[in-house]
């Protein structure tokens, strides 16, 4: 890996992880009146119902009521359950706004501001479509144009799950998740993908665009699928049951300490942790240090020098800052940025704060707690994993005042003790979210949504399933996803917008054509939206960044959904693809392919012939092939070939590709064998789901 691509990574990776909802501690905020997703700001769904829900007292009536210029006030009274979540329904609305949105329910009254009608599409997936705007191509030029107010992204904030959750964020975070107005003051937190996708509709249907963005990085499909629907698939029981047990456990721990896992690990720590439980504690700001060594941090602290070789456990840093009388006067903030794993943080025997999500810690420090003189910084972290710990950038790492115009920069020299290897003690408290299981995205991140009324979805899921090698699997898997999520938003046949995967892993063109798994993954995603109705697959292999995993031209992908979307959700007559193969006819010594999709007719995006083509006899053994235009057809031969049976193109991880339409639209990937592949489960079954066999016919020329 390049030096460049490799910093572009760490960089995504630190952004991802502040947005991409690891599992936080499990103490349950308090309900709000009215959901999140219906904050100051929000897009509500033109044309259809829109269902808004919250929560207030067990049986308590609540009064909703939308109004605003120009629009008849719209009015419903419901019932809270007996667990205290409402739901009423509201419109169907035409397109328009700003309107303001009110929830009342005897004492209580909540409202949103600045709230427009319009379309509301989920983007969910992988990181690649969480790759922040300012990391994309041309990234500052498209950032400086960016004032579109009527394009609006909400983040859900979610976290693994063993259950179905309601809240869209991490358990104990403070309900503060907003809709974010496109201007150029809040245009760093727009994700490229849903920023030029929203603003491809935007400007071409002339409504308000809301992106609501629900992704977790390293995903696997089966944890963005419910417990239901995964219990349709054989294959997937054993893992299901599984997790389905430590849920069960998770939930007995419960019942037999009356306590939850945030109570269980203090308790743990007290009785085991040195620093903890030592007096004065490590927290102390008299606590005596001379056993404790030095490390620069951040980076994390180094194996067999700061900590032993392979620690897990506990260890604590601590550092001094000397502040004049003039700033230990005013609030502070303690900013160490990201931090794998848990920590806990005191200023001067306190705590500040605590966290085990991902996220920059900022922690707020009242003046009371800042003196003139010494002051003393310590953070305990649970690194359960090897490398884990403070992981952000030096630059962020300080004690600031006045809104970040002074600061006083804390990285460097820090003194550092272990405190108990895992090794060595009693076991953790066990949990459920602190991993992606089969079904904890379900749980965490789109249960909490539903029934959100929606125009359609984009999903950009998986490279990680490819590079485990589950792609076969993937051709039941993402018809299950589709027809899961379908279900509960209970809205029909949703559209529903795949991207295909980008072409990844260069390699100088291997001598002959061989197996791949992001080939059969490709091939899945393209199986799906012939099984499935309102399914659209947008072609990205045509790309140049091969190296790159999380490729930054962000914006071709998201016009070729923005085709998708108008055609399948919105019915114009555009062409949204590039050629999809459609039957083979055997003539001679070559194979002749036909299309459909041709968008004007085929031609060659590049190049002086067309490339990728590959062809095989009845030995399956497949090498790589002449191909040449004829009209809409596609010939294709080998000397080394004389009685051709198959033919694919594209296939491979960074395949060679050229062939396209005059829409200027990449033709999708394909083969036209249906024989076991890379990722086919042994013995080979009978394909589950499969594109379109060739046809018998077997012509004596051209034609």
């Amino acid at each position: 890996m390049s030096s460049g691509v490799a910093a572009f990574g760490c960089v995504l990776g630190l952004c991802l992880l502040a947005c991409c909802g690891i599992a936080a501690e499990p103490a349950v905020p308090a309900k709000p009146l009215l959901h999140p997703l219906f904050s100051s700001g929000a897009v509500l769904q033109r044309g259809k119902p829109v269902a808004v829900w919250g929560w207030t007292e067990p049986g308590a009536e609540v009064t909703v009521v939308l109004a605003g210029e120009g629009l008849d006030a719209k009015q419903a009274r419901v019932k809270a359950g007996a667990d205290g979540r409402w739901q009423a329904a509201l419109g169907p609305f035409a397109a328009g706004g700003p309107y303001t949105l009110t929830a009342s329910s005897r004492d209580q009254k909540a409202e949103a501001k600045d709230v427009l009608i319009g379309d509301v599409w989920l983007c969910c997936g992988e990181r690649n479509i969480v790759v922040p705007l300012f990391l994309a191509k041309n990234a500052k030029e498209e950032m400086s144009k960016a004032n579109f107010p009527r394009l609006r992204q909400f983040l859900v904030a979610g976290h693994h799950a063993g259950t179905p959750q309601e809240l869209t964020l991490h358990p104990g975070e403070p309900i503060k998740r907003k809709w974010l107005v496109c201007t150029p003051a809040s245009i760093d937190g727009f994700y490229a993908i849903p920023y030029f996708f929203g603003r491809h509709l935007l400007q071409d249907l002339n409504v308000p665009i809301g992106i609501v963005v629900s992704a977790v990085g390293d995903s696997v499909g089966e944890a963005w699928v419910s417990t239901e629907a995964m219990s349709t698939l054989p294959e997937y029981a054993k893992p299901l049951a599984d997790f389905q047990k430590l849920v069960q456990a998770v939930a007995e721990q419960k019942r037999r300490t009356g306590q939850d896992y945030t109570e269980l690990l203090a308790a743990w720590y007290q009785a085991n942790d040195s620093g903890t439980v030592a007096v004065p504690p490590w927290s102390a700001p008299e606590c005596n240090l001379s056993t404790w060594s030095m490390a620069r941090t951040p980076p994390l602290p180094k194996p067999g020098a700061d900590l032993p070789k392979g620690f897990t456990g506990t260890y604590w840093l601590r550092r001094e800052v000397t502040l004049p009388v003039e700033l230990a006067s005013k609030p502070g903030r303690l900013m160490l940025d990201a931090n794998l794993d848990w920590d806990t943080t005191w200023l001067n025997g306190q705590k500040v704060g605590e966290s085990e999500s991902p996220n920059a810690r900022n922690y707020v420090l009242p003046p009371h707690l800042l003196k003139a003189g010494t002051n003393v910084i310590a953070v305990r972290v649970l690194a359960q994993t090897l490398n884990a710990g403070p992981v952000g950038r030096p630059e962020k790492v300080n004690l600031c005042f006045d809104d970040g115009r002074i600061t006083i920069p804390l990285a460097g020299e820090w003194r550092i003790h272990a405190g108990v290897d895992l090794k060595s003690a009693p076991p953790l408290p066990i949990r459920d979210d602190r991993k992606i299981e089969i079904t904890s995205l379900y749980n965490g991140f789109i249960a909490p949504l539903v029934p959100m009324s929606l125009t359609g979805v984009v999903w950009y899921q998986g490279e990680y399933t490819a590079s485990l090698g589950h792609s076969y699997s993937y051709r039941r898997l993402l018809p299950t996803l589709i027809t899961d999520w379908r279900t509960h938003f209970g809205q029909g046949d949703l559209p529903f917008l795949i991207v295909s995967l980008a072409n990844y892993n260069y390699r100088p063109r291997p001598a002959r054509p061989a197996d791949s798994a992001w080939a059969e993954l490709r091939e899945a995603q393209a199986i799906t939206t012939k099984v499935l109705p309102a399914c659209g697959l947008t072609v990205t292999i045509d790309g140049n960044e091969a190296r790159n995993i999380y490729p930054v031209d962000k914006q071709p992908v998201s016009d070729r959904l923005a085709l998708a979307a108008k055609a399948i959700a919105y019915g114009q007559q555009v062409e949204w693809s590039g050629p999809w193969y459609k039957t083979m006819t055997v003539e001679g010594t070559s194979i002749r392919l036909a299309f459909d999709h041709l968008g004007g007719g085929l031609v060659r995006s590049t190049g002086e012939a067309l490339a990728g083509f590959a062809i095989a006899g009845e030995d399956h053994a497949f090498v790589w092939a002449e191909a040449h235009l004829d009209g809409d057809t596609v010939v294709v031969s080998s000397p080394q070939v004389a009685k051709p049976v198959a033919v694919r193109y594209a296939w491979g991880d960074d395949p060679p590709c050229n062939l396209a339409n005059r829409a200027g639209l990449p033709a999708v990937p394909f083969r036209t064998d249906d024989w076991p592949g890379l990722t086919w489960p042994k013995p080979s079954p009978a394909p589950v789901f499969s594109l379109p066999k060739p046809t018998p016919d077997v012509g004596s020329g051209a034609r």
